[in-house]
């Protein structure tokens, strides 16, 4: 039998290799992007107590009632804006699919989605399944910030779509007022969509204010937001995460998500709708993650690796530079297999084509784990 699939030459995931890399050698993982510490209590009875409570058949499939209007009260909360719970939430398998089902809703042979890499790699293998063309601008070190005269440059009759990450997951970095302006400015007038990843919002530091997209409503009427719980409330196993954008988008989006996945587990979103009644559960986040932050950087400050802090995500880049020329995977293993801690290499990012010298580090650990893992960096 020949087959001809739609995504060929695919490596295993990074993120799979460094895992299976870091437990085959007892290293400490700050490869992948999840918490080694448990979700609140609190949470994780809610979904006991809604799985002995009934919750066990089929959530509606836009997702359960309550939980899309705790969504619409917390984003009223935090950016002074409205989604309709009925019409304009919908909550999916994590952010993930949220991405996918967007992608495949919309994008259509011969069309162009502009990304910016070093990008989280599940962005262009749906675009590519869908038919679409990869426009990619590149993100230079240290600052990771975007040349908006060049998106201006490539943007074309063809353009779909464009996706951006704020707080960027692999660098730490987000995006500013102004930056948000430009993009609202490029697209007004255009037929042009946005898929604005925010995944990370509530981890943004030095009292930052997170420039949501749904902030500007140039923006708003043409994007769509995707939302990760996992990454909110540390568990990323559940899975569980929602999108908005305007009714007429929402619409489209429902009608392959409904083939695509059709509900969420629902115990969980009843969960995490009596859980969101209580807006400390995530306004306190950016403090807490910023604790982190702050010990990981302050126990390996005499170390060899330069950096500059994370201004949002749970991740932090060390430059090696001055350590070493080996190349960032290279570099990665060696971490990994000879000193026992496992990080990613950014090059895997961005296609393998540019090497700046760097890794990115998790640093939602336990202050156990961040002490163990610094005393390994400073020894390098």
């Amino acid at each position: 039998m020949q087959i001809d699939p739609k995504l060929t030459n695919v490596a295993t995931s990074i993120f799979s290799v460094m895992s299976a890399l870091a437990h085959k050698h007892n290293a400490i993982n700050l490869s992948q992007g999840f918490p080694n510490f448990k979700s609140d209590q609190q949470l994780i009875d809610g979904v006991s107590k809604a799985l002995n409570s009934g919750y066990n058949q089929y959530a509606p499939m836009p997702g359960h009632l309550a939980l899309r209007d705790a969504i619409s009260k917390k984003i009223e909360l935090l950016y002074d804006t409205t989604y309709h719970p009925e019409s304009e939430i919908t909550v999916t398998a994590g952010a993930t699919q949220a991405i996918f089902t967007i992608i495949s809703t919309f994008v259509k042979p011969q069309d162009e989605v502009i990304i910016f890499k070093p990008a989280y790699d599940c962005y262009e293998p749906a675009i590519t399944l869908n038919g679409g063309k990869t426009i990619a601008i590149a993100l230079e070190a240290p600052n990771y910030s975007i040349d908006w005269s060049q998106v201006k440059q490539v943007i074309s009759k063809n353009t779909k779509l464009i996706i951006i990450n704020t707080p960027h997951n692999p660098s730490g970095t987000v995006m500013s007022k102004a930056d948000m302006l430009k993009l609202q400015e490029l697209t007004n007038g255009t037929n042009i969509m946005v898929l604005s990843d925010e995944v990370y919002e509530h981890i943004i530091f030095d009292e930052e204010q997170h420039q949501s997209v749904c902030l500007f409503p140039g923006l708003k009427e043409r994007s769509f937001i995707t939302a990760s719980f996992g990454k909110t409330f540390h568990n990323t196993g559940w899975k569980v995460g929602y999108c908005c954008a305007p009714k007429h988008l929402m619409t489209a989006f429902r009608a392959v998500h409904q083939f695509n996945v059709f509900s969420v587990h629902h115990p969980t979103q009843k969960a995490l709708a009596d859980y969101l009644e209580t807006p400390k559960h995530y306004l306190e986040l950016p403090h807490f993650y910023q604790e982190k932050r702050n010990t990981f950087l302050n126990l390996i400050k005499d170390s060899r690796f330069k950096f500059k802090p994370s201004k949002g995500t749970y991740f932090q880049v060390l430059d090696y530079s001055e350590i070493t020329t080996e190349s960032d995977i290279d570099f990665a293993k060696h971490l990994t297999i000879d000193h026992g801690i496992a990080s990613i290499p950014l090059s895997v990012f961005n296609d393998h084509q540019r090497d700046d010298k760097v890794l990115r580090f998790c640093f939602a650990k336990t202050d156990d784990t961040l002490e163990a893992a610094a005393k390994i960096l400073n020894s390098i």
